[in-house]
């Protein structure tokens, strides 16, 4: 291991901290500020700040020419409640780390740590801490960044924690390995009335109904094949809580998934076609909104390969077990102009799934993760 013992428990102690301070997508001020303070401690040679919101660029330059290889971790929180005991739980009611992103941001840290000791022979490494990945806006911005245009990595790795495989073990293909999702907001208008007299409004509750039942039969789930699609609802409401109020307006959220960005396009169609049907059949207005938009996740082969070169050095298991995932993931939009690959990290068999709200990281990760990606830097940049 690269870094002393000592080290590790310092950094554990960082993640503790950072986990009790969640901060939600968009939002992460003060975490972007912790994150850079640590980055500066480490000497890194340049430290971008504000890209694509709160995110963070940490640059390593090598003596000699030579390719430049990005590392990602998230920086955002979730808008769940946790339940916890933990010494250092949610301080912040309603927001809390149950994605892991900040032992991601650990892992990371980890590193600046080893380069800060000793810079690549060659090339750059790059660390980038990006905001807002749980709402699907974070990469996009950050590539939309002109701050971005002075980074162009060859290459670009990323890893996830996975709650269900073994602690320490890592999940890793080739091509497709996380779904096309998307955010339907649906909002239904008509007209409200006294309760008395709702013959007098136009009244959603029969759509809401409907589609609550039949929106969902657009995509079961199923076999992670091409044809795969899935519609969960996520959320509805209907008119106002109060008794004396016909109610005139309602919502539906719910989240279209897919395999891929083209099947995508057929399951969005399906689903406001249905949409426009149910409210024209009740005398509503239908609008409808996407948010949390997130393209297939597609990794890289060569870039494949360079991780595994990597897992073999270190001594760590893997195989394409549970790949492709149901799961979203902003960092497929990174392929789109590097070569890129994500692995994922096994949190352990029992451990609480992703967003569930007694979730917390295993500290044991960052250990084997920052082993992982040092090995993969030293191997390409010396």
């Amino acid at each position: 291991m690269f870094l002393a013992e000592r080290e590790l428990t310092e950094l554990i102690a960082w993640r503790h901290e950072l986990h009790s301070k969640p901060e939600l997508s968009g939002q992460e001020e003060k975490t972007a500020q912790a994150v850079q303070a640590l980055l500066h401690a480490t000497g890194a040679d340049k430290v971008v700040t504000g890209l694509g919101g709160h995110g963070l660029l940490g640059i390593y330059q090598g003596d000699a020419p030579g390719p430049t290889i990005m590392l990602r971790a998230e920086l955002d929180g979730l808008p769940i409640q946790e339940i916890s005991t933990l010494p250092y739980r949610s301080s912040v009611p309603g927001k809390a780390h149950l994605c892991g992103h900040d032992g991601h941001m650990t892992i990371l840290a980890a590193v600046a740590r080893g380069l800060g000791r000793q810079r690549p022979q060659r090339g750059r490494a790059i660390l980038l801490f990006q905001p807002a990945e749980e709402d699907g806006s974070g990469a996009a911005a950050v590539l939309a960044d002109e701050k971005f245009e002075q980074v162009q990595p060859d290459f670009v790795f990323s890893l996830h924690n996975l709650p269900g495989l073994p602690l320490g073990q890592v999940s890793i293909a080739e091509g497709l390995v996380n779904c096309a999702s998307r955010g339907m907001q649906i909002k239904l208008s008509g007209g409200t009335s006294h309760a008395s007299s709702p013959e007098l409004g136009v009244s959603p509750q029969a759509a809401i109904a409907r589609l609550l039942g039949e929106i969902d039969a657009l995509g079961r789930g199923g076999a992670l094949d091409e044809d795969f699609s899935m519609v969960t609802v996520t959320h509805a409401r209907l008119g106002e809580p109060a008794f004396g109020i016909s109610p005139g307006h309602a919502e539906v959220w719910a989240t279209l998934r897919t395999l891929t960005d083209s099947k995508m396009d057929a399951l969005r169609a399906q689903a406001e076609s249905l949409v426009q049907s149910v409210a024209a059949s009740e005398g509503l207005k239908a609008e409808i909104i996407y948010r949390d938009v997130f393209n297939h996740c597609m990794n890289d082969a060569a870039a494949v390969a360079h991780l595994r070169n990597a897992l073999d050095a270190e001594g760590v298991q893997y195989s394409r077990q549970g790949l492709p995932m149901r799961g979203s993931e902003d960092f497929g939009r990174f392929n789109y102009r590097s070569k890129a690959a994500m692995f994922f990290l096994g949190a352990g068999t029992r451990h609480p799934g992703l967003h569930q709200p007694d979730y917390d990281f295993p500290d044991e990760l960052i250990e084997i993760g920052s082993r992982v990606f040092i090995r993969a830097l030293r191997n390409l940049l010396g």
